[in-house]
């Protein structure tokens, strides 16, 4: 056993400690919101009927349990092989771009049924989802195999991390600043034209669940685009990249629970309790 190591070896160290830390309170937040809404989720995924948004909630509710887990397998595992640790990356990595897309493709849809179905809406919205996602894909893998991972050399340290000083990492978040920004508008544009009209509930529910998702959305972007130039440290890449698609996929999910849990007590039908994104669209009405 050595005595003695240097400080970049104990600060690598620290970091995989720190991550370590994150690691195991992400996963206890995800644990304790999932278990509070089990009650209410158990309701939904019962009564709704099966719908392409069902199925988009359900990929958007338990991807990141598989992200959470592979989290935890990477910060853990005592890990010394790089070429393991940047496939755990990989696979850590795509379960946080599937959830990062299904959050957001929960917005597009509640967006497209405030412009009451508006086609061109959607495939304007959908069209600039694919670039970031396809951003998402294209650049951030790339990044990611042409990184070094960084492991603990001291005993009893598990885990590893990729490290880069590429700022590469900041343009797909750069896009989906923008394509979030887009979102604002397009609500914001549509308050303005319909607020005197509006007397629906399903609307107000929608307006306020939006600005205050595309709030979070944004702000957890915006620092994502400046982590690379506020931040020397590695680590803090990882750790707000992953924040930003676990509070996005919490907030997604809650809400669309919340949404149809409205719509069932509003109008007190088993057949509107069956409500999808599409039904929804004819209950939000600005008449």
């Amino acid at each position: 056993m050595r005595m003695g190591y240097s400080a970049d070896e104990i600060a690598a160290a620290g970091s995989l400690q720190y991550l370590a830390y994150i690691c195991t309170s992400m996963a206890t937040f995800w644990i304790y919101d999932y278990v509070c809404s089990l009650n209410e989720e158990w309701t939904f995924l019962c009564r709704s009927r099966w719908t392409k948004v069902k199925v988009l909630y359900i990929i958007a509710r338990y991807v990141p349990f598989l992200f959470v887990i592979t989290n935890i397998f990477l910060n853990f595992d005592p890990n010394e092989n790089p070429k393991k640790c940047k496939i755990l990356v990989d696979i850590y990595s795509s379960f946080g771009v599937i959830s990062l897309a299904c959050s957001e493709s929960f917005f597009v849809l509640r967006t497209y049924a405030l412009w009451n179905s508006n086609k061109i809406v959607l495939v304007a919205m959908l069209s600039a989802l694919f670039v970031v996602i396809a951003s998402f894909i294209g650049i951030c893998f790339s990044a990611i195999a042409t990184s070094y991972v960084t492991t603990s050399a001291i005993p009893g340290i598990t885990g590893c991390y990729r490290s880069s000083t590429s700022l590469q990492f900041l343009m797909p978040f750069l896009l989906l600043f923008l394509f979030q920004l887009g979102l604002v508008s397009l609500t914001l544009i549509r308050v303005v034209q319909t607020w005197r009209s509006s007397n629906s509930t399903m609307y107000a529910v929608l307006t306020k669940h939006n600005v205050f998702y595309y709030a979070c959305a944004l702000f957890l972007s915006g620092m994502n685009v400046l982590a690379p130039v506020m931040f020397s440290n590695p680590i803090w890449y990882s750790l707000l990249e992953d924040l930003e698609a676990f509070i996005l996929a919490i907030l997604a999910t809650r809400m669309h629970l919340y949404l149809w849990h409205v719509d069932r007590h509003v109008h007190g039908s088993q057949i509107l309790a069956c409500i999808s994104m599409s039904d929804m669209t004819s209950t939000v009405t600005t008449t």
